[in-house]
């Protein structure tokens, strides 16, 4: 009877790994795992999203422009930062809001620095960005 239970167990175990193949893909599962992993959770990361406008394409050097936009699956209060590109990172600046009801933000900065900017808007703490906008500041 030991040997049945074993079998039964194994057999179990296999069953498993192919639904959890057939279910999330390939990705993730390894042949030789007896048991296989829980399927993470939906993040809210994958789930959110931001979007974003400017006021203006181009401004004088330490004038200001403000940014406006819509968030999706961040909660009304959640802290969001204005970031800009430089050498290919995304560095974050002095300009801070966070969500309003109906899920809106409105940030306002100075700009100093002249040139191309790329700016996004990022949720603090999660992996969520709106789409890049750029501003030609002279």
């Amino acid at each position: 009877m030991h040997t049945t239970l074993r079998q039964i167990s194994r057999a179990l175990a296999a069953g498993a790994l192919s639904v959890a193949l057939l279910s999330a893909g390939s990705t993730g599962a390894l042949a030789g795992e007896a048991k296989p992993k829980p399927s993470p959770s939906p993040s809210t990361s994958a789930m959110a999203s931001i979007s974003i406008k400017a006021s203006t394409a181009s401004v004088n050097a330490g004038g200001s422009v403000t940014f406006t936009g819509r968030t999706s699956g961040l909660k009304v209060g959640w802290p969001l930062v204005l970031q800009h590109q430089k050498a290919g990172k995304w560095i974050p600046l002095k300009a801070t809001t966070k969500t309003k009801n109906g899920s809106s933000y409105s940030l306002t900065a100075k700009l100093n620095t002249v040139g191309t900017e790329h700016l996004r808007i990022s949720a603090v703490g999660k992996k969520v960005y709106s789409p890049a906008v750029t501003v030609n500041v002279t």
